[in-house]
């Protein structure tokens, strides 16, 4: 093992080890992975397989139902879309529909422009502030189509 993949193996570890819930369970061992080191590595299964006394395809089967899993790294940046109704409501289609020109992508997902990942959700709980997006866990909102290339060229000049 390389000096990295140690590394990745004890944070896997130790991330699984010390969640902070009461009932640990395939699916809490997944997420505290993830919240860890921004996705789930193929090593991760593996491990939750033998600290879970389960098989791989049970954890592949729990990792694949849910959409909001990564198994390729993040790019550096992450951008959120909110398309909750009050957002949608409020112009997100067109919103999206920008960001998405303006990064190369015909869905979300990782762009070639820049080191950056666009992903919509559900709701950002900012609904006063709607429409909002959340870039790098920062919730900008009050959002207009016309913004977007403004806001998008600050990152993509950074990466």
């Amino acid at each position: 093992m390389t000096d990295g993949e140690v590394n990745l193996h004890q944070q896997l570890i130790s991330a699984i080890e010390h969640q902070k819930r009461s009932t640990v369970t395939v699916l809490s061992c997944l997420l505290s992975v993830q919240d860890s080191v921004g996705y789930i590595p193929s090593e991760a299964i593996d491990i939750i397989a033998n600290k879970m006394d389960t098989t791989i395809n049970d954890v592949w089967g729990v990792a694949s139902f849910y959409t909001n899993f990564r198994f390729t790294p993040p790019k550096s940046s992450t951008i959120e879309i909110c398309w909750g109704p009050t957002c949608h409501l409020l112009g997100a289609t067109k919103i999206l529909e920008t960001a998405q020109n303006e990064l190369g992508l015909e869905t979300e997902g990782d762009s070639e422009k820049g080191n950056i990942t666009l992903k919509y959700n559900t709701c950002l709980g900012a609904c006063a502030q709607a429409p909002v997006i959340n870039i790098n866990h920062n919730i900008i909102g009050s959002i207009t189509p016309e913004k977007i290339p403004q806001i998008l060229s600050k990152f993509l000049e950074d990466n």
